[in-house]
């Protein structure tokens, strides 16, 4: 059971890189980067809700009144990294945010493990997760450097370094709340994915309309969606299927395994993707630094499992 969630946790990581290509593919078509991901949450929503109802687990949901409110609210940590995302990028650049994301994760992670927090097993500082975690961040230290991000990391950013570590830092959170709600439903990991990816709806939807209130962002429109590609929907599939395999590892292979194996699929997909332009992202050369840091950051990953 443990070994089964080490490729599915990779799996999980890789298809963060089909959810980028298809958000991006949506945003373009609507217009609007608030409107394409409250569109993605919502058909993630939809799709966890029918897994539920085929398997026959939706019925658990009459439990949810009885489980802790801050059980439920787990879902808004996606809406945290997605905005973060959409605020940092033009700021920090693209490959220096997601390093700080990283890093926010795997530090937030190992906490989990060594304190026990939001009913992680506590294991301790271990001595293969401490070192396998400061491998890890130092491959994606090299990733950042290799990608010829050097310059974005001056002193009168630390407020926006800082809200890239915290966005990161709500993924495991967040994958730690999911598995309490799934005690409290008794298992369904499907059903707890759609109220997870339901509430991550709504508090979308809420910055959306704030933005639109505020002119923030320009009014969402449809009719870009028809010269859009098939695979442009895919970011509510990738997306659920990556909570959902997150919040179900952590409690049999400890926090940092499971977001460290997640970060490092992601990581080994995006070489792919940006070597050969998959899914209409620009096309960029891949140093051999950054190869080192994804080496590296497996590497790491491999220390903090089975060390």
């Amino acid at each position: 059971m443990e070994t089964l969630f080490v490729p599915l946790a990779l799996l999980a990581g890789g298809l963060l890189a089909v959810q980028a290509g298809a958000n991006a593919q949506l945003s373009k078509a609507v217009g609007s980067p608030f409107a394409a991901t409250t569109l993605q949450l919502a058909i993630g929503t939809g799709l966890l809700v029918l897994v539920a109802l085929f398997t026959g687990t939706l019925a658990v949901l009459a439990a949810v009144p009885q489980a802790k409110w801050w059980h439920l609210v787990g879902g808004t940590a996606s809406a945290v990294y997605v905005v973060s995302t959409i605020v940092l990028f033009p700021r920090l650049g693209a490959v220096v945010s997601v390093g700080l994301f990283i890093a926010g994760q795997m530090l937030a992670s190992l906490s989990l493990d060594i304190f026990g927090l939001l009913g992680v097993v506590q294991t301790g500082l271990r001595g293969g997760a401490a070192v396998g975690t400061l491998v890890v961040l130092i491959g994606v230290g090299m990733i950042v450097f290799g990608q010829g991000a050097k310059d974005k990391l001056e002193a009168d950013k630390l407020g926006w370094i800082a809200l890239a570590l915290v966005a990161g830092a709500v993924l495991p959170v967040q994958g730690a709340v999911n598995a309490l709600l799934r005690q409290d439903l008794g298992g369904a990991p499907f059903a707890v994915g759609a109220i997870s990816f339901f509430v991550a709806t709504l508090a979308m939807a809420a910055v959306l309309l704030l933005a639109l209130a505020g002119q923030k962002t320009p009014r969402p429109n449809i009719v870009g969606v028809q010269a859009m590609p098939w695979w442009g929907w895919l970011g509510g599939l990738a997306g659920a299927t990556y909570v959902t395999t997150v919040f179900t590892a952590i409690p049999v292979i400890g926090a940092a395994a499971a977001v460290g194996f997640t970060v490092a699929g992601q990581q080994v997909a995006s070489v792919f993707v940006d070597r050969y332009g998959w899914f209409r992202l620009p096309q960029r050369p891949v140093s051999g630094l950054r190869l080192a840091g994804v080496l590296l950051l497996l590497a790491g990953v491999a220390l903090i499992k089975l060390v």
